[in-house]
């Protein structure tokens, strides 16, 4: 059962995301992109409010860059578009089960993003989560 509403023009410009996003991760870390972007639309908080639908999360600015670039804008592919109803579905992975932000630093992962802690690395990306403090709703989401 969805945990945020889509359409499927909303699954397909998810899948272009996480394609774009995290191809080079491999399948878990196209997965972990949809994580994020699900906690975003559902925590309610810090610099996601009134976030509530999947075009508003991907096209708030500077949320994602991939969506300067040429390659966010080719078709989606079924694989994606796959990981993508996973993630709209509540599938969650560590280190992005609560995370609501992520970068793929030069080198080392900060210990802190957006003044938030580091949860983990995967692959390239390091993962934040906020702590109850910040955002206590992204651990009730489901």
């Amino acid at each position: 059962m969805a945990v945020v509403s889509a359409n499927s023009s909303d699954i397909a410009l998810l899948a272009r995301l996480l394609r774009a996003e995290a191809e080079g991760e491999g399948t878990v870390g196209m997965m972990l992109v949809g994580n994020v972007g699900i906690n975003r639309i559902r925590a309610n908080c810090s610099d996601f409010k009134g976030i509530r639908t999947i075009p508003q999360m991907i096209y708030q600015p500077h949320a994602f860059e991939a969506v300067i670039h040429g390659y966010f804008y080719q078709r989606a592919r079924e694989n994606e578009k796959r990981l993508a109803r996973k993630a709209i579905n509540g599938v969650k992975h560590w280190p992005a089960k609560y995370s609501l932000w992520y970068f793929k630093p030069p080198g080392n992962c900060p210990s802190r993003w957006y003044n938030q802690p580091l949860v983990g690395r995967y692959k390239s990306h390091c993962f934040y989560e906020p702590t109850a403090e910040t955002c206590q709703n992204v651990y009730n989401t489901f």
